[in-house]
């Protein structure tokens, strides 16, 4: 097939709609790394909604597309999975999808298989297993193009006659073949029969049976391109894999403050304009504080942060699709065999350094309940993008930008790097603590699919973008602005005489005032106080909490916020606090969801209360050292 435009359009639908017999569910699934949500981006352009099953908290994506005739068709989304034998949490999610036994999810009408035209043989396998299901099934064969680039060939008719069910070669990257999808949405047959296999319920039949089929269909599998041996060589090397992973690292945080500071400033002073103007036309009193005070400033000093946020995830992005991030997960798992984890941890934690929401429910991958708890317990340890606002801007504040190796690492991003391996170091501390003791088990072997080399497409990179920059926008529209709201309130009553008090006499400075003795011997005072309070909510709340102290504090008002910063901690105070947020778990969401994985307040009670004293102790020996040694 030629490539194609796929005419569908895709339908917007209330984020709270849930699934009906109004019209037909199609769900989607693949083995990992098949192109499969490459696919569905694709089908759906980005017109999606995100969510979890009832009862579960594995993340699946609903979309909406209309076929031929105008009917609307719901396309589910569903986890990676190499087989139907469940050993994972995301296999048997799947799996209860495709056998109707998920609560509030009907039984699909129809299923689209996405399979890699590229690694066939192993992939039929998970193809066989869910056309013998018997719903109408459309296979399709992803990754055309890579099929011809490598020399590899199949006869789609012949392999559909093999199924006994529709076939096509398509690629989800160039759009090739994607109308085959329309035509099948369109017009899904009658429920195939079921398929006569070897040994019915026996991984070995199913294998014996793929390869047969592929031998049948003239599947010619393509040879593994040599710049992909070559690059694996380096790569996967014992010392030059580990030595080129650590540039890598160093590259994305000089990246984040070479590219993204400048940008940050520029959105600065576009914000501070932006106050200007709005302040100038609003009457001077109560309301204009509110909006100046309360919303613009305590919102805004968390979103100059943003170019920081999707440079980070621009990066993770290109060495994701590029295939590196498997890689780098062989390299891991070296090191994290010795704590006692494997590599099927590394993804998840990985994938913290974004949020440790969406990293605690990847761990459903992981079949031993053991260390998948382990592995639950120490994510948040990980340097989330949360994180990245408050470093920066203490960074900023008090460590001058001068070269460290010319234009290749700075001080800040030195000090950047050094924090995210702080946060690894108590990760791998805490693993071995707990797998030599209350979560003692076998070693497990790390088997993972190395997908090919790929170069990163703008589209998926754009999408990946977009995806990320709303869920900023929208977490600093929600939970930082009502934050900066109820702190603008705290600090404006009680009322004397009809006017706000000074902000030392404010609902807010008595709280601070309260728990400062317990947080002076770390170098905070009531304000960073009351910012720990705060952050408990989301950990950037610290920076819209100080935003909005300052603001309406007459002695700080005027300056911006790093200024204020330096009037209110000392270097050694500054360090604490780096140290404090590095280990303390302060995520409303990262709790709720512990909770949710773990079915219980044990876990969650127990690693909160860890790691909050490990920061505290942290930040107090920080706290001592440091000024020791700057006096």
């Amino acid at each position: 097939m030629g490539a194609s435009t796929m005419s569908c359009h895709a339908v917007a639908r209330p984020r709270d709609e849930s699934l009906s017999a109004s019209y037909r569910t199609v769900a989607v699934v693949g083995p990992p790394n098949s192109g499969k949500t490459t696919l569905f981006n694709r089908l759906t352009r980005l017109r999606q909604k995100v969510g979890n099953f009832p009862g579960v908290t594995v993340e699946h994506h609903t979309g909406y597309v209309r076929d031929f005739e105008g009917h609307e068709v719901a396309l589910i989304d569903l986890p990676g999975v190499y087989s139907l034998t469940p050993k994972s949490e995301d296999e048997k999610v799947a799996v209860d999808v495709l056998s109707g036994q998920m609560p509030g999810t009907p039984r699909p009408d129809a299923i689209i298989v996405v399979l890699n035209s590229t690694n066939l043989h192993s992939h039929l396998v998970l193809a066989g297993r869910v056309i013998a299901l018997g719903l109408p099934t459309l296979v399709l064969l992803n990754m055309a193009d890579e099929l011809r680039k490598q020399g590899g060939h199949v006869d789609v008719l012949s392999l559909a006659r093999q199924l006994g069910t529709p076939v096509a070669l398509v690629s989800a990257t160039t759009g090739e073949g994607i109308v085959a999808v329309q035509n099948f949405l369109s017009s899904a047959a009658a429920s195939p029969e079921p398929l006569e296999l070897p040994v019915v319920g026996s991984t070995r039949g199913y294998r014996e049976w793929a390869v047969k089929v592929g031998t049948n269909a003239r599947y010619r599998r393509p040879a593994t391109p040599v710049w992909t041996q070559r690059l694996d060589s380096i790569f996967l090397h014992r010392t030059w894999g580990a030595v080129i992973f650590g540039v890598v690292v160093i590259g994305v945080f000089q990246t984040i403050f070479a590219i993204g500071q400048p940008l940050s400033n520029l959105l600065q002073h576009f914000l501070d304009v932006s106050g200007l103007q709005i302040s100038s036309h609003l009457p001077h009193g109560m309301f204009s504080s509110l909006i100046v005070n309360g919303v613009w400033k305590g919102t805004g000093s968390v979103l100059v942060f943003l170019p920081q946020i999707l440079l980070l995830f621009l990066v993770i992005g290109i060495l994701e699709d590029s295939g590196y991030l498997s890689r780098a997960a062989v390299i891991a798992d070296r090191t994290m065999s010795r704590v006692g984890l494997n590599g099927k941890s590394f993804i998840p934690l990985l994938s913290a350094y974004a949020c440790a929401v969406p990293a605690i429910m990847a761990t459903r991958t992981i079949e031993n309940k053991r260390d998948r708890i382990a592995t639950i317990l120490i994510a948040p340890f990980m340097t989330c993008s949360a994180r990245l606002p408050v470093y920066t801007m203490v960074i900023a504040a008090f460590l001058p930008n001068r070269p460290v190796l010319g234009v290749f690492l700075g001080t800040r991003a030195l000090a950047m790097l050094g924090l995210y391996v702080l946060g690894f170091l108590m990760a791998v501390f805490t693993a071995r603590l707990l797998k030599s003791s209350v979560l003692k088990s076998k070693d497990a072997p790390f088997i993972l699919e190395m997908p090919p080399y790929r170069w990163p497409t703008l589209v998926s990179l754009g999408l990946r973008l977009v995806d990320r920059g709303k869920a900023f926008l929208y977490r600093a529209g929600t939970v930082i602005m009502l934050v900066s709201l109820l702190l603008w309130a705290a600090t404006n009553f009680p009322m004397h005489h009809g006017q706000p008090p000074a902000v030392q006499d404010s609902v807010v400075a008595w709280v601070g005032h309260a728990i400062e003795p317990a947080i002076r011997p770390l170098g905070f005072d009531w304000k960073i106080g009351v910012g720990l309070l705060t952050s408990i909510a989301a950990r950037e709340v610290i920076i819209a909490t100080l935003g909005t102290l300052n603001g309406i504090d007459p002695q700080s008002h005027a300056v911006d916020l790093q200024a204020a910063l330096k009037q209110e901690l000392t270097p050694a105070g500054a360090v604490a606090l780096l140290v404090f947020f590095a280990f303390a778990m302060q995520c409303m969401s990262t709790i709720a969801v512990v909770r949710r994985e773990t079915n219980g307040w044990k876990w969650p009670v127990l690693q909160f209360s860890y790691m909050t004293v490990v920061a505290y102790i942290s930040a107090f020996a920080a706290y001592n050292i440091v000024g020791h040694l700057v006096h």
